[in-house]
């Protein structure tokens, strides 16, 4: 084991990574267990095509991390954990692999909880659920299926919220969205904009998803890197991260950043840069923490109606953290961040 890795986990706090094989079926999975504080990790299961193991590993704890923070600033009692499936969805997917990740998961007895992500699904958390009780968005009564709808639903409410910290009111009739990436959310929140109001610009490699916003919502499209440049009131990225870099930045015509990708800036300084420019931004890890609060409602027994009415909080937690953003000076992905780590704080010194 590289002593590296070690020296990793200590800097940033992690607990726990597992690494999972199964000779018979192929798999090779990676378990990131980063902060139980606040109660058992909950991220879901990642499988994609990495370049390398270590590509692999990063991504499993700079997930798993982030689930960490999106649960504390949520007020979720759930601590932060990621999983990733090394291969590709489409073509390395087995039921024997499913069944085998959820050996491992059960394994651990509780401390991880898993769920849907990316090259992941609904019928895949009912498979890992026939040899384990730790996961979360199957399908049946007294699950919270799919997530999508209530990702889109957080940001949509969340987009509303920086609205009115730009604009002076949260109405988004007559806004203009720039929507980078219509996949499943990205396609729900379109929904929801468009019956507000709002005009929506579309991008996406899919076409067929361009083509169903264009037509469903009466949506514009363009090419995918058209989409920094158009004059927007609001720029929503809603598919890969780090769009948020040197390059892009400046091509910005947005007065606010608002979408439901993960890990949004490429690096801390772009939030720095924001700031600096008077653009709002709603960090990622707030606003699209509607999936998660979702499915964390299982555990009490899913009642939708009471799910959403706590995702639509997100709303309320982005105006505390625009609030401190003015009244401290400071960009808002620190005042999340600030927000966060107090809570994980907070509880530390009731345990001790």
């Amino acid at each position: 084991m590289d002593v590296e890795l070690f020296q990793t986990m200590t800097l940033d706090g992690y607990e726990q990574l597992v690494f999972c094989q199964d000779k018979k079926t192929g798999l090779k999975a990676i378990i990131a267990i980063h902060d139980t504080t606040l109660g058992p990790a909950l991220g879901g299961a990642r499988m994609w095509n990495y370049v390398s193991e270590d590509a692999a590993i990063e991504d499993a704890m700079r997930l798993a991390k982030g689930m960490t923070y999106k649960h504390a600033v949520s007020s979720l009692n759930f601590g932060g954990g990621k999983s990733v499936i090394i291969g590709d969805p489409k073509k390395d997917k087995s039921e024997g692999s499913l069944l085998a990740f959820g050996r491992f998961v059960q394994s651990l007895n509780g401390r991880y909880i898993t769920a849907e992500d990316v090259g992941t699904t609904v019928e895949d958390m009912d498979t890992i659920a026939r040899e384990t009780k730790y996961v979360a968005g199957k399908s049946g009564q007294g699950s919270s299926g799919n997530p999508s709808p209530a990702t889109a639903f957080g940001v949509y409410h969340g987009m509303k919220s920086a609205a009115k910290e730009a604009f002076g009111s949260d109405s988004l009739e007559g806004k203009t969205v720039a929507v980078q990436g219509v996949g499943n959310v990205a396609f729900h929140l379109c929904k929801h904009l468009h019956e507000e109001g709002a005009q929506l610009i579309v991008t996406d490699i899919n076409k067929e998803a361009v083509m169903r916003a264009v037509e469903q919502f009466g949506a514009k499209a363009v090419d995918p890197n058209e989409i920094y440049d158009v004059p927007c009131d609001i720029y929503a990225p809603c598919a890969l991260g780090a769009t948020i870099n040197d390059d892009t930045i400046v091509r910005l015509r947005a007065k606010v950043i608002a979408g439901s990708a993960n890990n949004q800036l490429k690096e801390a300084r772009h939030g720095e840069q924001l700031h600096s420019m008077g653009i709002v931004y709603a960090p990622d890890y707030v606003i699209n923490a509607g999936g998660v609060i979702n499915i964390a409602e299982e555990w009490h027994g899913y009642d939708r109606e009471r799910a959403f009415l706590k995702v639509k909080e997100i709303y309320n937690t982005l105006t505390q953290i625009f609030d401190i953003t003015r009244h401290e000076g400071i960009p808002s992905y620190l005042a999340a961040d600030r927000l966060a780590e107090n809570r994980i704080r907070s509880r530390q010194i009731v345990q001790a």
